[in-house]
């Protein structure tokens, strides 16, 4: 197998005087996949006895990321033992008389630190770090008190104030890290056709961030890559009922608009082919829990199926459950759901009814980043005309990862 220069630089890392290594860029640029052969054969030839850590932002993560591409690889196969407790989460590596254990952790957010207290560490390999919340890297950071222990970091990159990038990247020099960026190029082992595919999932800034590798700040219209044409359907697929699966995705509003999505999905494509709103300022009335739930009985049409719904709306979720309605509470994490969202627009497998959906065409028309917000160091969106796009952006982080990849 080829390996590029960039890529032969993170396996001589562990043998030089650098404390930590930083590598940086694109998606699909091989510096995941390098970082982790390269971790676990420097921790079995220089530690015997010691405890390292693998850390994603969930153990899911650290599992299809870094776990089972190392366990395929044929080098590993070969020259170790490799045992793997899923249930501990925690993989057992021998080689002759040496044996060291490599335990998972996920940081999704500021309660996981508490996770990775206690255990000491030969090293930890943090995969995706610009994901995690600081108080979980550096806590795992502090668990490296092992005679000799090194610091493996990569990311996409993320907004130019991310603290990561303000105290690790542009601090390299002073904290004697290696830091190495990566593009597409960078690895021989993409043809030139999936590197076209890969332009193509993006838009944008997450075009700048995971095609071309940059840290810059979101700007200006979110959902650029909508398209007026491409994104829009007329008439529903005459099997949609038979070959696509069912959903309904809900954000709840009391003051503000309660929006309903009615979603189609066959595992390639989504159609959102209705849309319910109750806004009760414009009605200059504000519905109760129950109505909402007698609303949504009504939009169902006697077809049931799964509910996803924010989980801050407990007495909303709850009211609908009595009604013996499946409920699926929502995954609101807002810049990944974005990311995503704008992936099925950009491919052309999100497509949103004309007529029926004109509130959630108007919103992606109008969905901007806050520039307010970016210059203290915060990227979001800016909170006016989205509801019904929270609602979508719940059906698509309910989605599994492969959809996107």
């Amino acid at each position: 197998m080829a390996i590029s220069s960039k890529q032969k630089q993170i396996f001589k890392f562990p043998y030089t005087s650098y404390d930590a290594l930083i590598c940086d860029g694109a998606v699909r640029s091989g510096k995941t996949s390098m970082m982790s052969i390269s971790f676990l054969l420097w921790a079995m030839s220089c530690f015997s006895g010691c405890a390292f850590a693998f850390c994603g932002k969930s153990v899911g993560a650290v599992e299809r990321n870094l776990v089972r591409p190392l366990l395929a690889t044929k080098y590993i196969q070969q020259n170790f033992s490799l045992r793997y407790n899923r249930s501990g989460h925690v993989i057992t590596v021998k080689r002759g008389e040496k044996e060291n254990h490599f335990y998972l952790f996920g940081g999704r957010d500021e309660s996981s630190a508490a996770l990775i207290q206690g255990v000491t560490l030969g090293g930890v390999l943090l995969d995706e770090v610009a994901l995690m919340p600081r108080s979980f890297v550096e806590q795992a950071l502090a668990r490296c008190s092992v005679e000799g222990a090194k610091l493996w970091f990569n990311c996409n990159p993320d907004s130019p104030l991310h603290w990561f990038k303000k105290e690790w990247i542009e601090k390299s020099t002073e904290k004697n890290v290696l830091h190495i960026h990566f593009t597409m190029d960078d690895n021989p082992g993409l043809s030139e056709e999936t590197k076209a595919r890969y332009r193509g999932m993006y838009a944008g800034v997450f075009y700048q961030r995971f095609i071309q590798g940059l840290w810059v700040m979101g700007d200006g219209l979110i959902y650029d890559m909508f398209d007026s044409t491409e994104n829009i359907y007329s008439d529903p697929p005459i099997d949609i009922l038979s070959r696509y699966t069912r959903f309904v995705s809900c954000d709840y509003g009391t003051t503000n608009p309660c929006i309903f999505l009615d979603i189609y999905d066959d595992g390639e494509k989504i159609l959102v082919n209705r849309e319910y709103r109750w806004d009760s300022k414009e009605e200059q009335r504000q519905k109760t829990d129950e109505e909402y739930a007698d609303d949504m009985m009504a939009f169902l049409e006697n077809r049931f199926c799964p509910i996803i719904v924010d989980p801050s709306a407990a007495s909303f979720i709850l009211a609908l459950q009595r009604r013996g309605l499946y409920v699926i509470p929502a995954t609101n994490d807002v810049l990944d759901g974005i990311r995503k969202t704008g992936v099925m627009l950009k491919q052309r497998k999100l497509l949103i009814h004309q007529k029926n959906c004109d509130g959630l065409i108007g919103e992606l028309g109008t969905y901007s980043w806050d520039t307010k917000a970016a210059q203290g160091g915060t990227e979001k969106p800016v909170k006016q005309q989205d509801h019904a796009l929270d609602a979508l952006r719940y059906y698509i982080n309910y989605l599994p990862d492969w959809r996107f990849e």
